[in-house]
């Protein structure tokens, strides 16, 4: 369609004149959508009306005519604007002649003022000059003077914030003075100095006597509460410490004597009213006489420390007014010197000394009367439970008062030494006890049972160790050893019942003991050994101790009495005990010390039966010759020495005297009542069996020594089988084994 229409306009272009052509080539370009183009037809539309050939011919004129019209209408308007520019314009040249005038009448005064300039911008600059010295004597004033009513608050009798305001002013001009004697105004510093030194000591002697006025008022009130005023008065002392040791031994002679009035009055009359009761009232009852002083003498420690933190604590625990004075001051001082830190540490730790010295002072007082009174409780014969009570109350309360008053304060060391009288006291009835039982040791009772001392001796230490394992313990600490405790109670016990036991034999004549079975035949009925002779017919210890015959043991029945009866002594301490850590250590010792013994038990009575069949020497022998089989000798000694010979004609180790030992080792064997001692006098089934039971190995294993060497063709025993009716396992299973 474009392409159309261009070729149209191209032919009617050419088709038409060139003056024609141009307007209407210029017609047809023009756009008729662009907003100029709509508005123009828009304004003309508003006055064209009429849309007639005639009209279209004079559309130009109309047009002009439209626009002359718009312009008169305008000139119309304006026409008052006009008039009035043209006002504006008249009031604009009179105020322009005015300012000439005024121009021309400055400029013959001008002449006229300047020597008044020059003399105001002279005084202008004394002004300046003289406001900068003002400036500056006020700088001056401010940091090297006192002002008068600072003066006046240092000199008051009574005592207010302003005086320490005041007094921390004396101390910024003396170290604003330090500045100036680094300079060329040495001489004013040194006059200024002078002056701030006795405004400064003025005050602290003024503050010093204040304080100890206040501090002999604490003494009136048995809970003083301190003022913030007072705590600030203190610190600020510190810088003086000549005037601050005097305040402090103040407060402590002042609260010296009003503990010790408070502590007598609670002993003898008690509180207010009665209540509470005075404590001597329960001086009967030493453990809860003495736990009541104590009590009251740490509650009365944290009250007396509460009011000394009150007094002599760093900023943490001070008031208000007290932490910004010292606040301030500490950063007067540390800003100069950069070590703010260090110095808070050495306060700290002249603050912890202050209240030690005040508190060992105030406390120093009742140490001799409570001293008196626990001596006393430990001189009246406590029991053994009740001085180790009191040794654990005194050990506890020692480490709470050294912790909070010091290792070497007075009350510290008195607690100390009682508790050491109160331990001395506890080892000194246990070592009576002990010495009493050692002088009269207890007979050996018929059926080996432990004497009563044993029995008490454990119930004893039974209480003893529920104390310690209940007693109060500070923090931090560990409990004290109870070793020698054990050891004191248990050691005389069992060095009595070993002298009971040694004592035994030195007796004429042993009472008889009756017996439901024995672990030996009865030695009356000899029809039941055949082949036994008299002298063969040897009883063992417990044969002898049940056979019920007078007479005097021997050798090796006796030992074997006293083992039964230290067994069953050593038994009964070490049971009770085994469910205690704390013994552990001593019940182990117990352990090794019963089965020593059982061993030894074990040993002697096989030792008897072997040498009632004549196996002991027999069995010796063999042991003998296979020990040197094994480690022979380089050089063999003389006696030794065999010249080749078998074992079966050595002297004794025949095949006639091999069988009848063996005969009489079965027969005993073969007896209704068993081989092996039962050891029914042994009261704890659980080592009874282990007794019986080593027994029969040890029978057991010199019957396999004597089978296996007998069984040797090279010892020369003939026809072995017919001498040895059983084989190792078969005697063990007639052993029981």
């Amino acid at each position: 369609m474009v392409a159309f229409d261009s070729d149209l306009n191209a032919r009617m272009t050419s088709s038409l004149a060139p003056g024609l052509a141009r307007k209407l080539k210029k017609v047809l370009e023009t756009r008729t959508d662009s907003p100029e183009l709509l508005a123009s037809l828009g304004t003309l539309s508003s006055f064209y009306a009429d849309n007639t050939l005639q009209a279209r011919r004079n559309l130009r004129a109309t047009i002009e005519r439209r626009g002359l019209s718009i312009n008169e209408e305008f000139l119309t308007a304006s026409e008052s604007a006009q008039k009035a520019l043209d006002a504006v314009e008249s009031e604009v040249a009179g105020l322009a002649e005015c300012c000439d005038r005024i121009a021309k009448s400055l400029s013959s005064c001008s002449s006229m003022t300047g020597d008044i300039v020059t003399a105001t911008e002279r005084l202008k600059q004394e002004l300046d000059y003289t406001t900068q010295r003002q400036d500056l004597i006020t700088m001056f004033l401010n940091n090297y003077q006192l002002h008068p009513e600072e003066v006046a608050a240092l000199r008051e009798e009574d005592l207010s914030e302003d005086f320490f305001k005041a007094l921390l002013r004396v101390q910024e001009i003396h170290a604003n003075c330090k500045v100036l004697l680094r300079t060329h105004h040495q001489r004013a510093g040194l006059e200024l100095m002078d002056m701030m030194a006795v405004y400064q000591e003025a005050a602290y002697e003024r503050l010093c006597r204040w304080v100890q006025a206040e501090c002999r008022s604490l003494g009136d009130n048995d809970t003083p509460e301190v003022s913030d005023l007072l705590k600030t008065a203190a610190r600020s002392l510190k810088e003086r410490p000549v005037l601050f040791r005097y305040c402090a031994e103040e407060v402590a002679n002042t609260r010296h004597n009003a503990l010790f009035r408070r502590f007598i009055s609670a002993l003898t009359r008690g509180g207010p009213g009665g209540m509470p009761r005075p404590i001597e009232v329960h001086a009967h009852d030493p453990l809860r006489y003495v736990g009541d002083m104590l009590g009251w003498l740490h509650q009365a420690l944290a009250s007396e420390r509460e009011l000394a933190m009150a007094l002599f604590s760093t900023d943490a625990t001070l008031g208000t007014t007290s932490r910004r004075f010292s606040t301030e001051a500490s950063n007067l001082v540390s800003s100069k010197s950069g070590r703010m830190s260090k110095e808070w540490e050495r306060e700290d730790g002249k603050a912890e000394a202050d209240m030690a010295f005040v508190l060992d002072r105030v406390f120093e007082g009742v140490c001799r009367p409570f001293k008196v009174r626990v001596e006393q409780v430990l001189q009246s014969q406590p029991s053994l439970l009740l001085a180790y009570k009191l040794n654990n109350l005194l050990e506890f309360y020692g480490h709470t008062v050294s912790e909070l008053l010091g290792h070497d304060a007075a009350l510290s060391c008195t607690v100390r030494d009682l508790q050491d009288a109160a331990q001395r006291t506890v080892f000194d009835i246990m070592k009576a006890r002990g010495d009493r039982l050692l002088k009269y040791p207890a007979p050996v009772a018929v059926d080996l049972s432990p004497p009563p001392a044993v029995t008490e001796a454990v119930s004893l230490l039974l209480e003893l160790i529920d104390t310690y394992e209940s007693m109060m313990v500070p923090a931090g600490s560990k409990k004290p050893d109870f070793g020698p405790v054990i050891e004191a109670i248990l050691d005389p016990v069992i060095l009595m019942c070993e002298r009971s036991a040694e004592a035994f034999g030195s007796k004429t004549s042993v009472p008889a003991v009756k017996r439901g079975s024995s672990g030996i035949p009865d030695p009356g009925h000899g029809q039941r050994f055949p082949g036994l002779s008299p002298s063969q017919r040897r009883l063992s210890s417990v044969e002898t101790l049940l056979s019920g015959t007078p007479g005097i043991l021997p050798a090796q029945g006796v030992m074997a009495i006293r083992k039964m009866f230290i067994i069953n002594c050593l038994s009964a301490i070490q049971q009770p005990l085994a469910v205690h850590r704390v013994a552990d250590v001593c019940v182990r010792s117990l352990q090794s010390r019963i089965e020593g013994h059982i061993a030894a038990l074990v040993d002697s009575e096989v030792g008897i039966i072997l040498d009632r069949c004549g196996l002991q020497k027999k069995v010796a022998y063999i042991k003998d010759k296979l020990q040197k089989g094994t480690q022979p000798e380089i050089v063999p000694k003389e006696e030794d020495q065999d010249d080749g010979k078998p074992m079966a004609e050595a002297d004794g180790m025949s095949p006639t005297a091999v069988a009848e030992s063996l005969k009489l080792f079965f027969g005993l064997l073969g007896s209704n009542k068993g081989a092996v001692p039962e050891f029914e006098q042994i009261h704890v089934p659980q080592l009874r069996s282990e007794t019986c039971v080593g027994v029969a190995e040890a029978l057991a294993n010199a019957y396999e020594l004597v089978y296996n060497a007998v069984s040797d063709p090279a010892n020369g025993y003939p026809d072995p089988k017919s001498m040895m009716r059983h084989s190792p396992d078969q005697m063990k299973t007639i052993l029981g084994l």
